[in-house]
């Protein structure tokens, strides 16, 4: 099925048997598409007045030019649109990390030809914005948390990790719910003109000369799927209970039109009335959305409240609003097959768990550790964060003085305002990751974490504009970490068994010039260990002198707790 979450969800959040009646459901966005869908291509991106003539027009090219089935390659979609053989691939390679199922001419990967139609609704929700935050009700207090140096200056102000967790509220940055409530709206104004693209012409007059088949219209599934899990050929009247062997009669496209424009005011006027009835409270929206365990069953903020109603079972989990703690999520405690780490700092994040999606959104002087994403991974707007992923790809956008230890299939793609980021190779490792990589389909025998491909400082989804540069100036790259200041993360054994060293583990091959740095250093820890054990001390002396290193260990960890991975490994087991 697509979408179905990785680990199968329980019998409370299980979709009925029976499909619900049409009234019952409620539609919700894919919010994979708009949140890991969309490039800043200026080349990808219509004006909204011409946005449904120049993609008729598109369609027209690339219908020319498609291989057997109506397949369009990267040859085909880089003649069509007039950009580079490797954004062409690019596009396809998104347009495969986000669609609802795995499409095998395609390829996980993106290096087939995709469907027309798919192609069709990516191109077209490439001109959606993203929500505008709304204005804070004090600004002088926003403006005093952050500093005027800040490379978040200007509209990404509003924006600033810092100035999220000093404000002490979170209220005027859109909450998912605003979010889907935008996504939603944007699709009920533009539906008549995706329909007209999916649509076939056929003899006749006016709304009847364009019809949907059956398989065209559950390529909407793209862009919105029903909360209970029904699809959508299911849920409508006019395509339910159809006879496999004998094809569903195509549809007019107005009488789609009609119910999916239902369907679409019936939920916004739903979603609508729960935000409005969560404002001011002191419960987050996104809390409806939530299914986690508790991040740490001994700390009682932790918990999170998840909506008894099935209708809110999104498959996301949430990791929100931490800081100057650790939380570990274990596969068993993360359910679905996407995950958001928001707003957190100065903490330690683990999420040692097998996932298709991962956004971490929003946070400051924290470590993530990312155990194996199969589809995509977003970081957006983090300062001096460590993030350890092993996944399909990864995108890194508006971040600054960050550090990304790798182990990535595709080349990471970095867009916006960046300062001062570094690549490294993957660092970790726990006993469970060969098995989720696998689970996930990543490959350890392929890691271009050094590869960055670069695109636009000006993102031009966001609705605000940036105060400087156009939208053809490249973001700023990322260098490599200097081999010398790499080191190992030991990850923390939960379960009792013997640790295991990440170097030597690691389901990535190590670079020789990182593998010969990181021996050197073990081996000068190695010989410190020995010189103290073979001190001519008595074993009060001994014991004074560990309690000494322990004491200065603790006085510099309190001061440096975001770069804890700096640490090599041994010396957490020098006694």
């Amino acid at each position: 099925m697509a979408d179905e979450p990785l680990d199968p969800p329980t019998a409370a959040q299980a979709p009925a048997a029976a499909s619900p009646s049409p009234a019952a459901l409620l539609l919700r966005p894919r919010r994979e598409a708009f949140e890991h869908g969309l490039l800043p291509i200026p080349k990808l991106i219509f004006p909204e007045g011409t946005l449904a003539q120049t993609l008729a027009q598109v369609k027209e090219k690339l219908a020319a030019s498609a291989e057997g089935g109506g397949r369009v390659g990267a040859a085909a979609l880089a003649e069509a649109l007039q950009i580079s053989q490797d954004q062409a691939a690019l596009a396809l390679a998104t347009l495969a990390a986000v669609l609802p199922a795995e499409d095998p001419a395609l390829g996980a990967d993106g290096g087939g030809g995709a469907d027309l139609r798919d192609v069709l609704l990516f191109l077209y929700i490439q001109s959606y914005k993203r929500l505008v935050p709304r204005a804070h009700k004090d600004s002088p207090a926003v403006a005093d948390v952050w500093p005027s140096t800040s490379a978040f200056d200007g509209y990404l102000s509003a924006l600033s990790p810092i100035q999220l967790v000093r404000s002490n509220s979170r209220r005027f940055m859109p909450s998912q719910a605003d979010e889907e409530i935008h996504q939603l709206s944007y699709l009920q104004k533009h539906m008549a003109n995706i329909l007209t693209l999916l649509a076939d012409s056929v003899e006749g007059e006016g709304d009847d000369s364009l019809v949907l088949t059956i398989e065209s219209f559950e390529h909407l599934g793209f862009l919105v799927h029903f909360s209970e899990g029904t699809p959508l050929s299911q849920a409508a009247t006019f395509f339910a209970n159809s006879d496999p062997d004998m094809p569903a009669a195509p549809v007019p496209a107005s009488q789609v039109h009609d119910w999916i424009s239902q369907n679409i005011s019936s939920s916004l006027e739903f979603s609508t009335e729960k935000s409005t009835s969560k404002e001011g409270s002191q419960q987050v929206t996104s809390d409806i959305d939530v299914t986690m365990a508790d991040a740490n069953a001994a700390n009682p903020r932790n918990s999170t409240r998840t909506g008894s109603n099935p209708a809110y079972y999104r498959n996301t989990t949430f990791v929100e609003g931490f800081s100057k703690t650790s939380v570990v999520k274990h596969a068993s405690d993360v359910k679905g097959h996407s995950l958001k780490v928001l707003n957190c700092h100065d903490s330690v994040i683990y999420i040692l768990a097998p996932l298709k999606y991962a956004t971490v959104y929003g946070c400051s002087d924290a470590t993530v550790v990312l155990g194996a994403i199969g589809k995509a991974v977003k970081v957006e707007h983090c300062e001096r964060v460590h993030i350890i992923a092993a996944a399909k790809r990864i995108c890194i956008a508006n971040c600054r003085e960050c550090i990304f230890y790798l182990g990535v299939n595709h080349q990471p793609l970095i867009v916006g305002d960046n300062h001062k980021l570094q690549v490294a190779p993957f660092n970790t490792y726990y006993p469970q990751l060969g098995e989720h990589m696998a689970k996930v389909g990543v490959d350890p025998a392929v890691n271009k974490w050094d590869q960055p491909f670069v695109l636009g400082v000006v993102d031009p989804h966001d609705s605000l504009s940036h105060p400087a540069g156009v939208s053809d100036v490249q973001a700023e790259s990322a260098t490599r970490l200097d081999p010398d200041l790499f080191t190992s993360f030991l990850i923390p054994n939960w379960f009792g068994a013997e640790g295991q060293e990440p170097m030597k583990c690691s389901p990535f091959q190590l670079p020789e010039i990182y593998w010969a740095s990181q021996s050197k250093k073990l081996a000068v820890l190695e010989d410190v260990k020995k010189t103290i054990w073979e001190l001519q001390l008595d074993d009060n002396r001994k014991k004074e002198l560990a309690n000494t290193l322990h004491a200065q260990f603790k006085d510099w960890l309190y001061g440096n707790f975001s770069s804890i991975h700096s640490i090599p490994c041994l010396l957490l087991c020098l006694f």
